[in-house]
């Protein structure tokens, strides 16, 4: 029925406004007399339940940071299932991010491209709509993907990403730090092991008891994933996030000229599974047991789901299928991987 609405209606609105549009849903499932009616039909198998950082989940499977940046649609995603919502990315100082259009489809390729820039309210606002969530009961594991101010100087990263975290931390499950994405300039450049010590150990402090991750690159070459998986277990974090987008167009099934003209931005869906896979194994690998990794990058299935847990992962989360396949994705996966595990 959604691949129906979508091909005859969505795909003939811009990206950008179909997310608002698909929002609205998300944001009405949330709703008192909504999401009651609809967890019956949505809330996960109680054998998908899974233990990561001290926090328990209802399913392994998640919303990535980037749907929702605002922190107004949680308690909706958690109504269709999904078993934690990231949000963000937030900034210290609210931004409008860069000038649109930023969101382009690849259909061919079950892909996005974005180079949305960090859009969002701030992390103060953030913080509030979550601390008036927490009244709410059950309600999911929520956490908030914090990021640089456009802004703010590269120098005085580390002062930025400490005010966002203060604000986000006391009404977040857990925090993780965006130094990956490419749509900020100078941002990626905070992944080199001399700069991002500091930034991490200042965050660390800052957010006190709340899990702190950091989310990675799948650009990176596998000796610098090695240097900040030996980093973020010496630091003290609690996990890492493999991958964000990637500013390959290598592979891609759409015409080449259509995605030249799209121009940059991070690439995010199907085409980055191999590689996202690749990182997970070797974050896995340089890790201890104990020590959280969360995989993200081109899932679209229950059994990619099932593949990046056989690989190492504690936690999978998704984004760029939803669009594709609408808000019972996360049902569906959930459903799909209940049944793989028999």
């Amino acid at each position: 029925m959604y691949r129906l609405l979508f091909d005859l209606v969505l795909r003939r609105f811009d990206a950008e406004t179909a997310h608002h549009l698909g929002m609205a849903v998300v944001r009405l499932a949330g709703l008192r007399i909504v999401s009651p009616i609809l967890r019956p039909f949505t809330r996960p198998d109680p054998r998908l339940r899974t233990e990561a950082m001290g926090l328990v989940f209802e399913s392994p499977f998640g919303i990535a940071a980037g749907f929702d940046k605002n922190a107004v649609g949680a308690m909706g995603l958690w109504a269709f299932g999904f078993g934690h919502i990231e949000v963000g990315t937030v900034t210290a100082i609210p931004q409008d991010g860069n000038p649109k259009p930023r969101l382009f489809r690849l259909i061919a390729d079950r892909a996005l491209i974005n180079r949305m820039g960090f859009n969002n309210r701030g992390a103060a606002a953030a913080a509030a709509r979550l601390e008036r969530m927490r009244a709410r009961h059950p309600r999911p594991v929520i956490g908030v993907n914090i990021g640089k101010s456009r802004v703010v100087d590269v120098t005085d990263a580390t002062a930025d990403y400490v005010t966002s975290t203060r604000a986000v931390a006391p009404v977040a499950d857990y925090l993780v730090v965006n130094v990956s994405s490419p749509n900020t300039p100078g941002l990626r450049g905070l992944q080199a092991a001399e700069t991002l010590r500091p930034l991490l150990e200042a965050v660390l402090e800052a957010a006190g008891a709340t899990p702190l991750l950091v989310k990675i690159a799948p650009d990176l070459e596998d000796d610098e994933i090695d240097a900040i998986a030996a980093l973020a277990v010496d630091v003290g974090l609690a996990g890492i996030v493999a991958t964000n987008t990637t500013i390959s167009r290598e592979g891609l099934t759409t015409d080449a000229a259509v995605v030249e003209a799209y121009g940059a931005g991070g690439l995010s869906g199907a085409p980055l599974r191999a590689r996202a896979l690749e990182v997970l194994r070797r974050v896995r690998a340089a890790v201890p047991e104990d020590f959280c990794v969360i995989a993200a990058g081109g899932v679209e299935t229950a059994a990619d789901v099932a593949e990046r847990l056989a690989a190492g992962a504690d936690l999978v989360q998704g984004y760029s299928a939803f669009i594709y396949e609408g808000p019972f994705w996360g049902r569906k996966l959930n459903r799909g991987l209940a049944a793989l595990r028999g």
